[in-house]
């Protein structure tokens, strides 16, 4: 576990605003308090939570567009709970399956103060319309069920790696490290 304060610096270091900064801090306290119980990340120093979760992350989150945000297996909350966090014009919906998780998510969105609803769904449960921007970490899953789940004109996120090609999603320019894409 962390020492207290150990992810303040961190979380500082990213330049955000006080607010933001202390919702990234307290979020990567409780990723680490519950990655003692539940096998959240292999990520076990802050460092290493920090660059593998947050970072990346808080990189794209300028760029993304204002609206609805749909986190796909959201899991330890990253990229959803970060770019909520960073982005209090989102409004978040994380799906995650698995009931640990989803516990964790619904404590950690709600310690932090962000805009997020957390369901205990999969992708192919999902009942809402489609989002402004979708994100997906580290799943593998068929475009054309992730373009269904995209907004015309919207993008999806795919941190990890690409996913097959589908007609309904053109490759768009983002910065290095995530693989996005404009619904048609």
């Amino acid at each position: 576990m962390a020492a207290p304060g150990e992810h303040r610096a961190l979380a500082a270091g990213l330049g955000l605003p006080p607010a933001a900064a202390a919702r990234i801090e307290r979020y990567l306290d409780l990723l680490a308090a519950w990655s003692e119980r539940v096998n959240l990340t292999a990520a076990r120093t802050p460092q290493a939570r920090f660059d593998l979760l947050v970072r990346p992350v808080a990189l794209h989150a300028p760029r993304l567009a204002a609206g609805t945000l749909l986190d796909i297996g959201s899991g330890n909350g990253s990229p959803g709970l970060i770019l909520a966090a960073l982005r209090p014009d989102v409004r978040a919906t994380l799906l995650e399956p698995r009931t640990r998780r989803w516990a964790f998510l619904r404590e950690a969105s709600r310690a932090m103060g962000v805009d997020a609803e957390v369901r205990r769904a999969r992708h192919d449960e999902y009942d809402g319309p489609p989002a402004v921007t979708v994100t997906v970490r580290a799943l593998r899953l068929p475009s054309g069920e992730l373009a269904n789940l995209v907004a015309r004109g919207g993008t999806l996120l795919v941190f990890g790696a690409a996913p097959d090609d589908h007609p309904a999603l053109r490759p768009a320019d983002w910065d290095p490290g995530v693989h996005a894409y404009t619904r048609a």
